[in-house]
């Protein structure tokens, strides 16, 4: 059986359509999600896998997309090793004591099988129902500073103030907390590539708030070492963040296989600027919130930018946001599908 096309798309070979997935594909926005999640907590919901893997395969089934994500979120290794981290609907991560000396590092122990079975047994269930249509699935984890991120602030933030102070005020507590967080991901993202997920992106959300100085200091070293930690395993790997444009040539050095641009750049521009590797991305999410023949023309556009060289996978800028109607996504997909083969050689 030959490679799917969305591999072979990461890996910048000719492919006979441009292949689509979307972040966040797995809920969010989806009637048949929220009836099987009901109002119990999410990561209630990623401890079971038959309910995950059921999640994540809802997209896959409705749109017909070339990739699969896995069910999961940035914090579940960390919630796994006590961390005491919890998401709040509404809210997201908050993080009961969050790090503010060395003694907290103590608390980040490494991660072991063990504390994961439910997200390997969930990897193992999705790639069983995948096996026959041979669609990939993509495992992922949060870079070090995303994480960090977290961990220091206690919760979503729009100022960063904690940890940008730490970084200034406390440098060496900052690094030595990156460098316990390399392990746990690297850890992290290897027991999904074991268990049969063929390709991992590693979401940078936060390296957006950086400036160029600060994220070749403190991330672009800690995100080369995770990628270079699974490099062995030969799968495809994505970096993407958010507002990232000002840094996506630094990030281009810690040696993804393809590069995430969000929407704030055009992809022509994008791809210019990490190098023409190969690239994902990078419709507004917004623009599928009107309907279809809109978000139909949205995706014509990131088509036309992207040209007829190989190497792109269609994706969104950023999650599927909640109150999108799936009818939109399923008309993108359409449309990527069978016009995006004018933009392949």
């Amino acid at each position: 059986m030959s490679d799917p096309v969305f591999l072979r798309a990461c890996r910048g070979e000719d492919v006979d359509h441009v292949p689509v997935w979307f972040m966040r594909q797995a809920g969010r926005s989806l009637p048949e999600y929220r009836a099987l999640r009901g109002t119990g907590s999410i990561l209630d919901a990623i401890a079971d896998p038959e309910i995950a893997c059921e999640v994540t395969l809802q997209p896959v089934r409705r749109y017909g997309v070339d990739a699969a994500i896995l069910f999961s979120d940035i914090v579940v290794p960390f919630h796994a090793i006590d961390f005491g981290v919890d998401i709040v609907p509404g809210r997201g991560p908050v993080i009961a004591e969050p790090v503010r000396g060395r003694a907290d590092l103590d608390r980040l122990r490494d991660l072991q099988p063990s504390d994961i079975r439910h997200v390997t047994d969930t990897v193992d269930r999705v790639v069983a129902a995948l096996a026959e249509s041979n669609t990939p699935l993509i495992g992922f984890a949060g870079a070090p500073f995303t994480v960090a991120s977290y961990l220091v602030e206690g919760a979503p933030t729009r100022t960063f103030a904690t940890i940008k102070t730490m970084m200034y005020a406390e440098p060496d507590l900052l690094h030595a907390l990156l460098d316990r967080l390399v392990g746990i991901t690297v850890s992290f993202l290897r027991a999904q590539i074991e268990h049969g997920a063929r390709a991992l992106q590693l979401f940078d959300s936060w390296a957006g708030s950086l400036t160029r100085d600060e994220y070749e200091r403190f991330a672009l070293e800690p995100t080369r070492r995770v990628l270079e930690g699974v490099a062995d395993l030969n799968v495809p790997t994505i970096l993407f963040g958010v507002g990232t444009g000002e840094i996506l040539d630094l990030m281009a050095r810690a040696g993804s296989s393809v590069m995430g641009i969000d929407w704030h750049v055009d992809l022509d521009e994008g791809r210019r600027r990490v190098g023409d590797r190969p690239v994902q991305g990078n419709l507004d999410p917004v623009r599928c919130l009107a309907t279809p023949d809109l978000g139909v023309a949205a995706a014509r556009d990131v088509l036309t930018r992207a040209g007829r060289a190989p190497g792109h996978i269609f994706n969104l800028g950023h999650g599927v946001l909640p109150e999108t109607d799936p009818d939109v996504l399923a008309a993108v997909v359409r449309v990527v599908h069978d016009e995006g083969k004018a933009g392949v050689r």
